[in-house]
């Protein structure tokens, strides 16, 4: 029994490895759609926000599923928890990306960026992507030794999500209303999402702490 209940929550972290793949990718497609104008790769995208909802119930399933039937001690109930609060994460992340890409299918044939914003938010949304990333690597094999990168690149996140704002709303600038807002929105849902993994990475570092008999520093 314990073997197998081993086994099931392995296959709930390679569930949630996959859901943050899935994220990233679409996050990495929204973004390309917003720097390039592509309609077409913006409505794949925010079609894909129901697969994301679908894994996320698929994982909520098996989570409940667990619970009801491996009776799991304090320890492995933590961990089924807490797989069940990432998934809902994840798949906020997910949104998010269609959010982003539904600002790309909005202003279309426009870019919805200036050309001279586009850099800087490609580097955000790397980062938010590489984050997205490395979550899901630890869903299937936490690594508390990526804290520090981890803490470093949403930090930078949220110095170009500052930078950024704070460039379209110089009156100097001469940016219009319409791209001021479309910049805050891209640049809040690229944030968002980069905070979205981080706290899903901080939840798996707890439960590998508690497996660990330690505490994250």
């Amino acid at each position: 029994m314990r073997e197998e209940l081993r086994r099931e929550l392995d296959g709930l972290g390679a569930h949630l490895a996959l859901m943050c793949g899935c994220a990233g990718s679409s996050m990495e497609r929204a973004v390309r759609a917003v720097l390039r104008a592509d309609l077409p790769l913006a409505e794949a995208v925010i079609g894909e926000e129901a697969h994301m909802e679908h894994l996320r119930a698929e994982g909520a399933g098996c989570a409940h599923r667990l619970l009801m039937l491996q009776a799991p001690v304090a320890r492995d109930l933590r961990r089924v928890v807490t797989a069940m609060q990432a998934g809902e994460r994840i798949a906020r992340m997910g949104g998010l990306a269609s959010h982003v890409a539904g600002v790309a299918r909005r202003r279309h044939p426009d870019r919805a960026l200036p050309a001279e914003l586009a850099a800087p938010f490609a580097e955000m949304a790397a980062l938010a992507v590489g984050l997205a990333r490395r979550v899901g690597d630890g869903c299937a094999a936490p690594l508390q030794e990526q804290w520090a990168e981890r803490e470093r690149d949403d930090d930078r996140v949220d110095a170009l999500h500052r930078d950024l704002l704070a460039t379209v709303r110089r009156p100097e600038a001469g940016y219009d209303v319409r791209t001021g807002v479309d910049v805050a929105l891209l640049t809040r849902f690229v944030e968002r999402f980069a905070d979205q993994a981080v706290s899903v990475a901080r939840r798996l570092d707890d439960v590998v702490a508690v497996r660990a008999g330690g505490v994250r520093g």
